[in-house]
């Protein structure tokens, strides 16, 4: 599996399915995000960074191909196309409206997983190299393979988790992330509490002085965001 904590933007007019989506991927290690059209997927677009977009074809106001036309014209992130239509002139018309792939309604969830992959393989490895290292304080951490070390070179210990929050906020170095986002993204439901207790713990391994951080910064009646260099 190559996810290192890809980010994936699930646009279906079916709460049910966005729903059963966004669990399964995040069960799969994935961040998801969720949006019920076209208008709210822009919404999250202006303020998150995403490596990949699974859009329903069928949806109200505007379709799926209607999306994916005007967002080709300023952006080139990765996009699977669902829909329930099965017709070789629906899969051509998706594909040529900047879909990488197309998977027709019913499919399996497991599928649509190895489909993910495959596409983010292809994403070519000088654009992941450019922001797979983070430098903060003291501290380097490698994105892809979720290590954090020391500039001496000594390991620090971090847990999954932790990995994954460095790696969400580290991809938006100084953009604000809500409790509510965070444990969206990190399959925590509602409980935010446990977000507060995994920043308070992260900082007394990367921050000199964990009570007054440099870095890791909560942003009051906001969120917490990542400062890099």
């Amino acid at each position: 599996m190559v996810t290192d904590c890809a980010h994936i933007l699930v646009i279906d007019d079916d709460r049910r399915l966005r729903s059963l989506l966004q669990r399964y991927l995040q069960e799969n290690g994935f961040a998801v995000s969720a949006a019920k059209d076209a208008e709210n997927a822009r919404q999250f677009l202006c303020q998150y960074q995403f490596d990949l977009l699974i859009v329903d074809v069928m949806m109200p106001n505007e379709t799926g191909i209607e999306f994916l036309q005007k967002l080709r014209r300023e952006n080139d992130v990765p996009a699977i196309i669902l829909t329930a239509m099965g017709e070789t002139e629906d899969r051509i018309n998706g594909l040529e409206a900047g879909a990488d792939d197309y998977l027709p309604k019913p499919f399996e969830p497991k599928e649509l997983v190895l489909r993910i992959n495959n596409i983010l393989r292809r994403v070519p490895t000088e654009n992941k190299a450019k922001s797979s290292m983070l430098k903060f304080g003291d501290c380097v951490f490698d994105i892809e393979k979720k290590e954090c070390r020391h500039k001496s070179g000594e390991v620090v210990h971090i847990t999954p988790v932790e990995g994954t929050i460095l790696s969400i906020l580290g991809q938006k170095s100084g953009q604000i992330f809500t409790r509510e986002k965070l444990a969206e993204l990190l399959g925590m439901g509602q409980n935010l509490r446990s977000i507060d207790v995994q920043m308070t713990r992260l900082r007394k391994k990367i921050e000199k002085d964990s009570k007054n951080p440099r870095y890791l910064q909560t942003v009051r009646g906001k969120g917490y965001m990542l400062l890099t260099e």
